[in-house]
């Protein structure tokens, strides 16, 4: 089983690392990290892993935020988002405000916050930059710290 899995993750490569990256930036509960992971010890270009990470970790980001724009409503009703998580991650942004978004790779909270993002209609191009560099940043120390291990 695990040479099967191996062979696949090995086949689809950066493909693979793009759609899991995106899916675990979704309210999807996902992870990327292990893929990541599994492909610097099989020495894929680390800089390209880094890069399409983070792009599919943003993209996914993005849904989430167009998500949280569509209105609390939608996001409590369609999507059975806890009201709690939501009003948990609108106090973060009320306290510490949008650098918060630098944080949207943590579990859990991660997913609340760029919903409340989106319900906030915070200013996408500043959403944008915040979250990418977030993402860049976890997905760099995650490639190198493996890198170095390894």
């Amino acid at each position: 089983m695990f040479e099967y899995l191996e062979s696949v993750l090995l086949g689809f490569g950066y493909q693979g690392l793009f759609l899991a990256s995106f899916l675990a930036s979704t309210i999807l509960p996902f992870g990327s990290e292990g893929i990541l992971i599994y492909l610097v010890q099989n020495k894929f270009n680390i800089p390209a892993l880094v890069l399409i990470a983070s792009v599919g970790n943003f993209l996914g980001a993005c849904t989430s935020y167009y998500i949280g724009f569509k209105g609390r409503t939608f996001v409590e009703k369609y999507l059975k988002f806890n009201p709690e998580e939501l009003d948990k991650a609108e106090k973060i942004f009320a306290k510490y405000g949008s650098f918060v978004l630098l944080f949207t790779w943590l579990p859990f909270l991660g997913d609340a916050i760029t919903v409340a993002g989106g319900l906030l209609r915070l200013n996408f191009r500043i959403f944008s930059v915040l979250v990418f560099t977030g993402k860049l940043l976890r997905y760099l120390a995650v490639a190198y710290l493996t890198a170095a291990v390894f």
